[in-house]
């Protein structure tokens, strides 16, 4: 029988993907939660619709100015991460891995701050900015739109994709989600016109895997001209020294910027969101968001670019 710790590890996507706080905090009390949840034989994929409730319970009590409503919003915002982290060591320790399950974790965390950037700006917009006598009024939403929409969704969306791309070379296809635009378009072309939700999965997630794709052009080029080299199914450990040489050295120039996909992620949003809110300025949080995660996400776009240009060259020279 797999000691905690052994299930722990084995519930990990990598070491070099986990945050210090998942691996010390969220992780193993996920976990705890994981067996309790397998054990009374709760689906993954109900532990994600609750931290979707929870998610929205937290943007609630964040409407509120008050310390006690803005500690329970820490609170439950907590428990719907916990939820969050739940569903998915549930699904790799026991591979109930399902489309719904997809759609439904992409999805809650996008549930979780939209409501959270309608609460904030609920609570602010009748509050004044500081040092002057004007509300913020229809400022603080043209703030959310901007920090919401043009820097989070597109922050957090690459930093997953770099995430896939390094366990993609580090653990072989099995061991990533790195998805092709192409070839999900081409499942949502294969599938009947009534399997409308599968049909609506693979269409948008074309469209997302396309959006990462657009923004990483010296990936996409270095891409394909290490799956020439390697072939589609080469996985570690069954493939040549020179490919392997390729997916080691790509893994060690890689892992320095996974510091940046782990920031650029919850954790990092999550503490700025708690801090303001108890301070009762969160408007800080929206300019931490356009700001200060901005510049990290340009330049961990920009040090990946220039590591896939080496690469490529290394690979024609």
């Amino acid at each position: 029988m797999s000691t905690f710790k052994e299930m722990l590890q084995a519930s990990f996507k990598s070491n070099d993907t986990e945050e210090w706080l998942d691996v010390h905090f969220t992780r193993p009390i996920g976990l705890v939660f994981a067996l309790f949840w397998n054990k009374l034989g709760v689906h993954p994929n109900v532990i994600t619709i609750l931290s979707i409730f929870l998610g929205i319970g937290a943007a609630y009590m964040f409407y509120y100015t008050d310390l006690w409503h803005n500690v329970a919003g820490v609170v439950l915002l907590m428990f719907a991460n916990f939820c969050d982290s739940t569903d998915g060591q549930m699904a790799r320790l026991t591979g109930k891995k399902t489309l719904v399950g997809r759609v439904l974790d992409g999805f809650s965390g996008d549930v979780w701050f939209v409501a959270i950037y309608i609460a904030l700006c609920l609570r602010m917009m009748y509050q004044y900015i500081p040092g002057t006598a004007v509300h913020w009024g229809l400022i603080i939403w043209a703030l959310a739109v901007v920090a919401g929409i043009f820097c989070h969704s597109p922050q957090a969306s690459l930093a997953d994709y770099y995430r896939q791309i390094h366990l993609f070379f580090l653990k072989g296809k099995a061991g990533s989600e790195l998805d092709n635009s192409d070839q999900q378009r081409a499942i949502y072309d294969s599938l009947p016109k009534h399997k409308w939700f599968a049909r609506l999965f693979y269409f948008n997630y074309s469209k997302y895997c396309k959006s990462q794709e657009k923004r990483t052009p010296r990936f996409q080029a270095f891409f394909k001209e290490y799956l020439k080299i390697s072939g589609e199914d080469a996985e570690p450990g069954n493939e040549s020294l020179a490919v392997s040489k390729v997916r080691a050295d790509f893994v060690e120039g890689s892992r320095p910027l996974m510091k940046y996909t782990n920031l650029l992620t919850f954790n990092s949003r999550a503490i700025c969101l708690y801090i303001t809110c108890l301070l009762n300025c969160p408007w800080v949080y929206l300019l931490f968001e356009i700001l200060v995660l901005t510049v990290l996400y340009v330049h961990m776009h920009s040090r990946h670019e220039h590591l896939c240009e080496t690469m490529l060259g290394e690979l024609k020279s």
